[in-house]
């Protein structure tokens, strides 16, 4: 089981790379709620930070801020909230910009909000190649504060490239009163037309 309190700490080994151990939300529309550990949306449509092909998981450090990345057009729509109990390992923390500097990415390509743009020209928009550089480093997450409306500088992201239910990168369900299978379990059965 992951732990619970929430830290980042940065190994002496190298100063990009921290551990972020603690509490993470997701806000999703309910018609996705049953797969709560997939990020085959983000590998299906690609993502700021993961070009189509690739699974990522976008989660936020707080409640808020997760309710503010799934709401970022228009009225809040009906959304499931879920939390997760996280022990991650070689995070890049991109509130150092000496270590983004050193990764040829800076603080303005990462709230640059044309990355659809690029996507659709290039194929790749600037802050997916620079996820798959960190990804060929051995990353396994990207610290980043959110750029949705509202969102200031202490709102935070962890966006997931690997993950599972052990070490070094522990992402843990937090359904302890298996409300999502419950209500999977209650839905009614796909009618099938003849």
């Amino acid at each position: 089981m992951c732990s619970t309190t929430s830290t980042l700490s940065t190994p002496a080994f190298t100063p990009e790379r921290v551990l972020y151990r603690g509490r993470l939300y997701r806000a999703l529309n309910p018609v996705y709620a049953h797969e709560p550990l997939s990020g085959r949306g983000a590998g299906l449509y690609g993502g700021r930070f993961n070009p189509k092909g690739l699974p990522a998981l976008y989660a936020s450090l707080s409640a808020m801020t997760a309710l503010r990345e799934v709401n970022q057009v228009g009225n809040l729509q009906p959304t499931t909230l879920i939390s997760y109990e996280a022990d991650i390992d070689h995070v890049f923390d991109c509130r150092d910009e000496h270590a983004l500097k050193t990764k040829d990415m800076d603080a303005a390509a990462l709230a640059d909000c044309t990355w659809r743009d690029q996507m659709k020209a290039s194929g790749e928009a600037r802050t997916q190649a620079f996820a798959r550089r960190l990804i060929a480093a051995g990353y396994h997450a990207l610290l980043v504060r959110s750029f949705a409306p509202g969102a200031t500088e202490d709102d935070m992201n962890l966006v997931l490239w690997t993950w599972g239910d052990a070490a070094p990168a522990c992402l843990i369900l937090i359904d302890d009163e298996k409300r999502l299978s419950r209500r999977l379990s209650m839905m009614p059965s796909p009618s099938v037309e003849r």
